[in-house]
């Protein structure tokens, strides 16, 4: 396919829009076929602008647009339907998830595998029976899927040192760099050995897995972005008491 090919009808919703001289904005998208895409929406912030209305966050979109250059022109935007976008903390998990795939994905990689996943995640979090235990168990599940997506996933059932599986009832501290290793002095994030199991397991039903699971995902996700922090998650702390 050409750079400058045209793409039509492409499934996606928009993670993050800004301002672009001075009636356009560039969107921010994540798309099933084409992964993360940078698309510029002319006149999208006149008020008669067809584009105006579409360009939010947890909106379903049928995307088209052409160009060149990696910023590409958006000719095109349809409500596809099908999504209710999340509430209240909910709300704030969706945009924390925005933020992780502005931040970790990069643009012009297909991740049809977790695109779908996103969307499912997005539905769950908009449950109307969803509690905040179950939000960290949504969250959890979506960054292990993330991380073993873009190639930074971690494998927690082995012990790095030697090979062999991971003890239940063994303590462990767990490095980016090399993986888990029996705690004995060494620098890491200190995790149980049955936290690990589950992890390995996608298994989020213990209280104490899910405590050690988000400081193990925290510490795994600041090294994959390096210094930066996400602002999505120091204003889940300052708002409520859910923090990814």
């Amino acid at each position: 396919m050409s750079s400058d090919a045209r793409i039509n009808n492409e499934p996606g919703l928009i993670l993050h829009t800004y301002p672009f001289k001075e009636t356009s904005v560039v969107a921010e998208v994540f798309t099933r076929g084409h992964g993360r895409m940078a698309l510029i929406a002319r006149g999208a912030r006149r008020p008669a602008s067809a584009l105006r209305g579409l360009m939010q966050p947890f909106t379903p979109l049928l995307l088209s647009w052409f160009g060149k250059s990696e910023l590409k022109t958006l000719h095109a935007a349809e409500w596809q339907g099908g999504l209710t976008a999340p509430q209240g903390r909910a709300l704030m998990c969706g945009f924390y998830l925005n933020e992780l795939l502005l931040r970790l994905l990069a643009r012009g990689d297909a991740h049809e595998l977790l695109y779908d996943r996103y969307i499912d995640t997005l539905d769950q979090l908009a449950g109307e029976e969803s509690s905040a235990i179950d939000y960290e168990r949504i969250l959890r599940r979506f960054e292990t899927n993330l991380l073993s997506e873009i190639g930074y996933g971690a494998t927690f059932d082995v012990d790095a040192e030697n090979g062999t599986p991971i003890e239940p009832g063994a303590r462990y501290v767990f490095q980016p760099e090399r993986g888990a290793l029996r705690a004995s002095g060494q620098p890491g994030c200190p995790v149980s050995g049955q936290t690990l199991i589950d992890l390995a397991a996608g298994r989020f039903e213990q209280a104490a897995t899910l405590v050690e699971a988000k400081a193990l995902m925290r510490t795994l996700i600041n090294h994959t972005l390096g210094a930066k922090p996400l602002y999505t998650r120091q204003l889940l702390r300052e708002l409520t008491d859910l923090t990814p």
